[in-house]
């Protein structure tokens, strides 16, 4: 079998050697938040739901997690771990590195459920698809709100970081991307302005004291590479808004990349695409759901 790097990946289904409460825990300190169809749709879709809701109820009384109640949802709960579930958790291997993010209280919550939730949305339908086709591609798979640096002292925090192995035959092509997440709650240029914060990253190398700045973009000691082997993909995906506006952005995204000199020299090295959520729910990540941001037809988002 061949492995191709474009990530080490959790599998195509969680184990079943793991218990489902510490599953839950992960999850929720991976997510940071979820509700109890999302939880149940990543860990156990094959299950009845009270498979999932029985150990979120138990655990609720251990005090380890909580919840707050979505509003006109015929009270659909959005699940997140209490101080002393983050202190729990923070030593899972899975999470090592991650840092804690408790909730203090159901109102804190929901401030957060608007944009997480649509976060976890993204997830699933990348997992339902892998699923689907046989990838591998798991719950812990999706790391949220990972920060990186840029020069002057600045930071690009992603919405997620997502690792993927696509299955071809014998070959295993390792995919990374990084995901943002769009409901139309910014301005269309400053979504478009993030692809520069993407341009500065791919294109930042730390200089030692004392010696001059380099000009040649993603030169060896870039700082992407402590992390990754291939800068990762960048995806754009849209929603809460009609598609005629998601369509506006989505050209403003494009515009972003034929104007600015290093977006556009970044889109000629990586993959950069867009997508309407609701799309990848209704047909999946692998249809041709996807515009390139540097032009061209839709596609599926490994054909960018």
């Amino acid at each position: 079998m061949t492995t191709v790097f474009e990530t080490v990946p959790s599998g195509r289904t969680p184990s079943p050697v793991e218990p489902l409460p510490h599953q839950l825990l992960a999850v929720l300190g991976q997510h940071r938040m979820a509700t109890t169809n999302q939880l149940h749709a990543l860990l156990r879709p094959d299950a009845a739901r009270q498979t999932v809701s029985a150990p979120l109820n138990k655990l609720r009384r251990d005090s380890l997690v909580d919840y707050t109640v979505l509003p006109q949802s015929n009270r659909s709960r959005a699940w997140y771990l209490t101080s002393e579930g983050a202190r729990l958790t923070k030593d899972f291997p899975a999470l090592r590195g991650r840092p804690p993010y408790p909730i203090s209280s159901a109102t804190a919550a929901s401030l957060k459920t608007p944009h997480t939730l649509t976060v976890v949305r993204t997830h699933l339908a990348f997992v339902t698809d892998a699923r689907r086709r046989g990838d591998e591609h798991g719950h812990l798979d999706w790391t949220p709100e990972v920060s990186h640096p840029l020069s002057d002292g600045e930071r690009i925090i992603t919405d997620a970081v997502m690792h993927y192995t696509l299955m071809e035959g014998d070959e295993r092509t390792k995919l990374r991307a990084f995901v943002e997440i769009d409901r139309a709650t910014m301005g269309s240029e400053r979504l478009a302005s993030k692809l520069i914060e993407y341009a500065r990253l791919w294109s930042y190398e730390p200089q030692p004291v004392g010696r001059p700045r380099s000009r040649q973009p993603a030169a060896p000691g870039a700082v992407w590479l402590r992390w990754y082997p291939v800068f990762p993909r960048v995806l754009f995906v849209l929603t809460g808004a009609s598609r005629y506006v998601l369509g506006n952005r989505i050209n403003d995204l494009q515009a972003m990349v034929a104007e600015h000199p290093l977006v556009g020299t970044l889109a000629r090295q990586v993959p950069m695409g867009a997508a309407i959520l609701e799309n990848l729910e209704e047909r999946g990540p692998t249809a041709d759901v996807w515009v390139p941001l540097a032009g061209g037809g839709a596609r599926p988002w490994t054909e960018l």
